[in-house]
């Protein structure tokens, strides 16, 4: 079967890690974010693309979206894996303390992207394959913490939008909002670094490190690929990681 992917956000972290198991799968990829791979990409000539694309800015996706670049990666592929792994933290704290351009940024780059992306793809003229799509959520979609108000929103509006997605039944779709877990990444290592004012759960999140309950980005990322590419995938709109681990 012919597959390719597009995984946002691939620059760094989880989505680098992702980027190399789709890669090294032999499964062609394109890459959006702001910003190129901070690491070079070894891949066969046509296996890997990259566009520097400004996520948070709808203005500059949407302009990408209507151009051909997409329609090119996509069409005559049997299958088209989307990841939305794209997504910020900031702003964080309480509300008072919010800036509201990191407020608009937040909710573009962590919903308006991934929802764009996806109507999107299920929308390329002359497509016929199937369809999936993995937005990368979190446990905080779930459950709020304190100063996270703007994190805990945009990861729930991407659960709701996974269920009234699948509610749609398009022929030839599968999607699913997935919680990876707590992964060791660059993200995770300034979060420890906040101020507790801004954030008062630090504390867990440093004894995770501490306990050594961090996954790696590579194995988050080759069970995140194993569902992904998995018959069951799909079959629950809203899923976590670690339970799909716990009963595998």
């Amino acid at each position: 079967m012919q597959t390719c992917a597009i995984v946002t956000g691939h620059s760094r972290g989880l989505g680098a890690a992702i980027l190399r198991e789709l890669l090294g799968r032999g499964i062609a990829t394109l890459g959006l974010a702001r910003g190129a791979s901070r690491t070079p990409v070894e891949a066969p000539a046509g296996l890997f693309e990259e566009r520097t694309l400004d996520l948070s800015d709808p203005t500059a996706l949407r302009a990408w979206l209507a151009g051909p670049q997409l329609a090119n990666w996509v069409l005559g592929r049997q299958r088209v894996l989307l990841v939305n792994n794209a997504g910020t933290l900031e702003p964080m704290g309480p509300l008072p303390t919010q800036d509201l351009a990191a407020v608009a940024d937040a909710v573009n780059l962590n919903v308006g992207a991934p929802l764009m992306l996806s109507a999107a793809l299920c929308a390329v003229d002359g497509a016929d394959q199937e369809q999936r799509i993995v937005h990368v959520s979190s446990g905080a979609a779930r459950s709020p913490y304190p100063g996270w108000s703007i994190y805990c929103a945009t990861k729930a509006a991407l659960d709701q939008h996974a269920r009234a997605a699948a509610l749609d039944a398009t022929p030839g779709l599968r999607i699913c909002s997935l919680a990876p877990g707590v992964v060791d990444t660059s993200m995770q290592a300034a979060l420890r670094k906040v101020d507790p004012a801004r954030f008062p759960m630090r504390e867990r999140f440093e004894k995770l490190q501490r306990e050594g309950q961090l996954s790696s980005p590579e194995d988050c990322a080759r069970r995140l690929v194993d569902y992904l590419l998995s018959e069951g995938f799909g079959r629950d709109p809203v899923a976590d990681l670690r339970s799909l681990a716990s009963a595998a």
